[in-house]
């Protein structure tokens, strides 16, 4: 069948219609991408709101009361998202993250973490189910998350300080309800709980060593961040780049640290332990160390629209696929048909943004309107 891409734009990204092949009886292999990156982690937003508006990702003066935030109706339904991710198990999908905005803002997640828990891989084996949340409310919901089956929770937390963390979350809200919902979460069982902190030079690296010392110890995985240029909103800067290596070091010169091997394929954080066996942390570097090479993670924003990196500048829309497009005539598919756009995307992929940020090329994508972090949860 020739291929039929509908331009769409709406009021976020520039987006198209996946061509949908004929049905053909039989599922396609596992695909690959043009660099031969398998598909294995699928991020899904379930929502556009959040109730922060920390400045590297939702600033103030941008998403203000006067925002228009996605409806209700314009959402994936939790029976949509569980069929789309069903198809992205079928070609390769072996883990699973919610995220937002804010995830748990959604009204019954923890239904949907159940009905996700319920889908199974060819191997009959229950996908990996992990939440990154910013731990406003973690504290009410981690029972009932681990009682829906989710297996683990990453915290987003900025910093220590409360004065430092009330003027990055920008909503004044207090660090000690943060703490506690990680508290809850180790309570719950929804562990290893990971703590991801954003390290912003000049505005909260004096924060790296309180972090190191609050959580060594306590099973708790601590994770740094560079500051990343995702998104058109955020006002990025190199110079308020912090290196990795220089957390690294500045966590060394106090507790002597050694690298550890990855866990598996296509792991962003580079793993390192203390000498002492306190634990281990982590480090993100996008920006200083390209991970790209490896990369084999697929975005699905609240929406519906499929996103291959997180400095896209298009998605795909799969919505359209799921509930049929009356303006272009397109009638809900068939599974098959659904795996078979899917991996048509993926095998098209060539997304390496972080390996061409200083080139012609990657100069050229960040002067496009990119997708911004709260509308694919990073």
């Amino acid at each position: 069948m020739s291929e039929r891409i509908i331009p769409i734009v709406d009021h976020h990204y520039a987006t198209s219609v996946p061509s949908v092949p004929a049905d053909t009886g039989s599922a396609p292999q596992q695909p690959t991408d043009r660099f031969h990156r398998p598909l294995h982690d699928l991020r899904i937003s379930v929502t556009d709101r959040c109730n922060f508006r920390c400045t590297y990702c939702m600033p103030k003066e941008i998403f203000d009361k006067h925002y228009e935030f996605l409806s209700h109706a314009d959402l994936l339904s939790f029976e949509e998202i569980t069929r789309a991710a069903r198809i992205f198990m079928s070609l390769g999908v072996r883990k699973i993250r919610l995220t937002g905005g804010e995830p748990l803002l959604r009204k019954n997640l923890e239904r949907l973490v159940e009905m996700l828990h319920g889908l199974r891989t060819p191997e009959g084996l229950a996908p990996e189910l992990t939440l990154t949340t910013n731990g406003s409310i973690l504290a009410r919901k981690a029972t009932l998350l681990k009682e829906a089956r989710l297996d683990r929770v990453t915290v987003s937390l900025d910093a220590l300080d409360d004065a430092a963390f009330r003027q990055m979350n920008d909503v004044d809200f207090p660090v000690a309800e943060v703490l506690r919902g990680i508290d809850a979460a180790l309570a719950a069982g929804l562990g290893p709980v990971k703590v991801n902190m954003v390290v912003k030079r000049g505005t909260n690296d004096a924060q790296i060593l309180p972090m190191a010392e609050h959580f060594r110890g306590t099973g708790v995985v601590l994770r740094f961040i560079e500051y990343m240029d995702v998104g058109n909103t955020n006002g990025w800067r190199m110079d308020e780049v912090l290196p990795s290596q220089q957390v690294i070091d500045r966590i060394h010169a106090v507790h002597a640290l050694h690298p550890l091997e990855p866990h598996s394929a296509g792991e962003t954080a580079q793993r390192w332990a203390y000498d002492d066996g306190a634990g281990e942390i982590g480090v993100i570097s996008s920006v200083t160390r390209a991970f790209c090479g490896d990369c084999n993670r697929a975005r699905l924003s609240m929406e519906g629209k499929l996103y291959l990196c997180l400095f896209a500048t298009h998605g795909h829309d799969v919505r359209a696929l799921l509930r049929g497009d009356p303006r272009s005539g397109l009638a809900p598919v068939s599974d098959e048909q659904l795996r078979a756009a899917l991996a048509q995307v993926w095998t098209a992929r060539d997304d390496r943004y972080s390996l061409l940020r200083g080139t012609a090329a990657g100069l050229a994508q960040r002067a496009e309107r990119r997708v911004e972090m709260s509308y694919i949860g990073g």
